[in-house]
């Protein structure tokens, strides 16, 4: 059995400029929002093609990345494999770079901050139940492909590795990035 965990494209959205703490809420929405600006690299869509069944998460860069590999029919679509919900504030008129708001949020995730979105525990939890599913269709269907998302797929993988799979500590934090996992029979 095999389960390849592989990063979504480029977004057409970028994360660059500044922002007032009120206004990461829109950012986060427009980040979500977005598709893929880029096509898969060769390397990737190889590697795609050796998996029976895709499955992603339900927002539209992972969707739209999925089938630049050259998945017409994805098995599966769910939230469950979506990226950690960055946790934001909802007002404020503290003004930082948009990458300096995404280190700061997270930091304060890992240590249990959650408003409006995910904390580090949340998402370790949504990761496990994540790699269940996936093992459960790796059972049915012997190799399965995810396109995820950078931070969740890390979450997955150390999930996987943890549960008898054999493969990198992490998956690739790059756009169309992966990591191949196999089942170590005992």
């Amino acid at each position: 059995m095999e389960i390849t965990l592989i990063r979504h494209g480029k977004p057409t959205f970028e994360l660059k400029g500044k922002a007032k703490a009120r206004d990461v809420c829109e950012i986060i929405r427009n980040y979500d929002l977005s598709g893929i600006a880029d096509e898969a690299p060769e390397n990737a869509k190889q590697r795609a093609s050796a998996c029976h069944v895709a499955v992603c998460s339900d927002f539209i860069r992972s969707l739209e990345s999925a089938k630049a590999l050259g998945f017409a029919d994805i098995l599966l679509s769910d939230p469950v494999f979506r990226e950690i919900a960055t946790p934001h504030f909802k007002q404020g008129s503290l003004t930082m770079s948009v990458n300096a708001w995404g280190v700061l949020l997270r930091c304060l995730s890992v240590i249990g901050f959650s408003r409006n979105g995910e904390s580090l525990l949340m998402a370790k939890r949504r990761a496990q139940v994540a790699a269940s599913t996936l093992i459960d269709l790796a059972h049915e269907h012997q190799s399965v492909l995810l396109v995820g998302h950078g931070f969740v797929n890390y979450f997955i993988a150390q999930e996987l590795l943890a549960r008898n799979w054999v493969g990198p500590a992490k998956p690739g934090g790059g756009y169309w990035e992966y990591g191949v996992y196999r089942y170590r029979t005992t």
